[in-house]
């Protein structure tokens, strides 16, 4: 919002309705400090939405869920809007065995478990070998167990699931994946808790894997090296960002040039969004455009080009063969006129420069030799 106001927009704020705590602050605050003419807030649901749509607005920019994402831009298209949407889906972790596991455990859990999992760019799953699978899960019980306490739930740290439905929809994947628990598994539906939950030996076709969790689930599907990983990242959507955690440079390039994400973090998560020079979006099924610091000013600025010609006689007279009739000379003279031409390329001066005062200081102490030998 920030960046569409700094580039001259007037805004429209639609925040989401699941989040009713959330869109009631953002409804009650910004009419009490920014300018009403420049940004207003609406609220409501679906039919608001759709409302909003049948506008004919310069610019949409969307957050959410990749099935209200094609909404909306089926929507934009009847208008040529263009969008930018930031949607999510199955973000990948991928670890090998030269990584400090404890501290590998301590950024991937919480990148994980922060806001109970319910960020678009948290681990969805990791992909790793079942010997890096077992040092993952033993010293993710430590961290845990520090971080959380033994029973989680009373933890002041950990949050809740944001609303009934969605707790019902990751209560079903933790049942359905209940005899591969490693850690965790149990939830209170009265106080909308699901403890923070490790499942391993996880494979494709388990109910957990067919859709981003948005939730604190981490599964753990077993592989046996990089190149069996990249494979299976690759047959999939391309992710709104993959994580890679690897001390060998050779995998860190493999997962940099032989996948394709919004977005790339080797060895840590979640911190590559506080950088505000990382243009931020995604690509494919996880969305298009892309925002943050200057990025965010550009993606709702238009570069409009101008021209402004004076009645130069001079000039109207050297543009004048442009003017039917056309002679053989007036096209000889276009076509050496719209040549492309090349400045002068001055990347040999620091190599010359260089040279004459190498050549300057040579000189100087040659003639101060000289000087004292005459003395």
């Amino acid at each position: 919002m920030s960046g569409a106001i700094a580039a001259g927009n007037t805004v429209i704020v639609k925040p989401s309705e699941l989040a009713e705590a959330c869109a009631a602050f953002v409804a009650e605050m910004l009419p009490k400090y920014l300018d009403s003419d420049a940004v207003i807030v609406v609220e409501g649901g679906p039919q608001e939405t759709t409302e909003l749509l049948q506008q004919k607005f310069d610019y949409i920019f969307f957050t959410g869920g990749t099935s209200v994402g094609k909404i909306i831009y089926q929507a934009a298209v009847k208008n040529l809007t263009p969008v930018t949407l930031e949607l999510g889906g199955k973000s990948p972790v991928y670890i090998d065995n030269t990584v400090d596991i404890m501290v590998t455990a301590k950024r991937i859990l919480w990148g994980k478990f922060i806001n109970s999992g319910q960020t678009c760019i948290a681990p969805d799953y990791i992909l790793c070998t079942k010997e890096v699978q077992d040092k993952f899960i033993a010293a993710a019980k430590k961290v845990l167990k520090e971080w959380y306490g033994a029973e989680p739930q009373k933890s002041p740290d950990f949050a809740r699931i944001i609303n009934s439905r969605h707790f019902s929809r990751l209560q079903a994947l933790v049942d359905a994946s209940k005899d591969k628990v490693a850690i965790g598994g149990s939830y209170d539906a009265n106080d909308k808790f699901i403890e923070p939950t490790i499942i391993t030996n996880v494979v494709a076709s388990d109910k957990i894997m067919q859709d981003e969790i948005f939730g604190p689930l981490l599964p753990i599907v077993p592989i046996e090296n990089a190149f069996e990983a990249i494979q299976f990242i690759n047959e999939r959507d391309h992710p709104l960002v993959l994580y890679a955690f690897s001390n060998q440079t050779n995998i860190q390039k493999l997962f940099t040039e032989q996948t394709r994400s919004g977005s790339l973090s080797i060895n840590d998560t979640m911190m590559f969004y506080a950088v505000e020079t990382l243009p931020f979006g995604g690509v494919g099924a996880s969305g298009f455009g892309a925002y943050h610091g200057k990025k965010t000013f550009d993606t709702f600025t238009h570069k409009k080009s101008c021209l402004i010609r004076n009645f130069s006689p001079i000039g109207e007279k050297l543009a004048s063969a442009r003017y039917p009739p056309y002679t053989d000379g007036n096209l000889n003279f276009i076509t050496t006129m719209m040549r492309k031409r090349f400045g002068p390329s001055f990347k040999f001066v620091p190599y010359v420069l260089a040279f004459a005062l190498g050549a300057g200081l040579s000189y100087g102490i040659f003639a101060w030799q000289k000087m004292n030998s005459e003395e």
